[in-house]
């Protein structure tokens, strides 16, 4: 039985600050738990554990502790040859969704600082266990990727709502795709430090950064394999 005192303290991992510190987070539901290559530090399946330690209306269990996942920009940018930078993405869904298509189309992802925590629980549950799968990188100052990416032999392309070159015309290869907010989209710098622009031809005056990045890297997957 987990104390009451070890109980409140795992709590306290529903807010960022206390998850930096102790550099572990929460993940709830069985099938996401088990998405998890290695077993978590601790899986906590009683009632009373899983109502103090959800973050949901109905707790669904189990709930299970891990250490933090993320990599460095380097380890990233070593280990995929695609992956799409978020920037400014604040809806944790979005973050969530972007990871679970990253990792279905063998890619990996940068999150910029400003974007939704990679830990968040609405976060980790989007990821419906894919971020056990797709390496992270978080915290990112994005022109500063760019940079350490075009270094490493990444050509870069950032997502833009009109006037940017066709999906079929981003080069195969070592690819980075830019993607913002669906309300401001891309800043200004980090537009001008990629390699080109891409623009998905659509009627929709807009596309939410999920689905937008979904597109890309259907397309960018496709030319990679030729």
């Amino acid at each position: 039985m987990t104390s009451a005192a070890e109980l409140k303290r795992l709590a306290k991992l529903k807010q960022k600050k206390h998850r930096e510190v102790e550099r572990l987070f929460l993940a709830e539901g069985r099938n996401l738990v088990h998405e998890s290559p290695k077993p978590p530090l601790e899986i906590y399946e009683d009632p009373a554990a899983v109502g103090k330690l959800s973050t949901l209306a109905t707790p669904t269990g189990p709930i299970a502790l891990f250490p933090f996942l993320d990599v460095s920009s380097g380890e990233l940018l070593g280990s995929r040859d695609l992956i799409v930078l978020l920037d400014g993405v604040q809806d944790p869904g979005n973050v969530g969704t972007v990871i679970r298509a990253a990792h279905a189309f063998g890619a990996g992802v940068a999150l910029s600082r400003g974007t939704a925590d990679l830990y968040n629980p609405k976060t980790v549950r989007a990821t419906m266990g894919s971020l056990f799968h797709a390496p992270v990188a978080r915290e990112l100052d994005a022109t500063a990727f760019l940079k350490e990416a075009h270094a490493a032999g990444f050509v870069s392309a950032a997502a833009m709502p009109e006037g940017g070159g066709v999906p079929a015309e981003v080069p195969g290869g070592k690819l980075i795709l830019a993607v913002g907010s669906e309300g401001s989209g891309l800043p200004g710098e980090v537009v001008g430090a990629c390699s080109m622009s891409v623009t998905i031809p659509v009627l929709a005056p807009s596309l939410n950064a999920a689905v937008a990045a979904s597109i890309l890297l259907y397309e960018a997957h496709n030319r990679m394999l030729g």
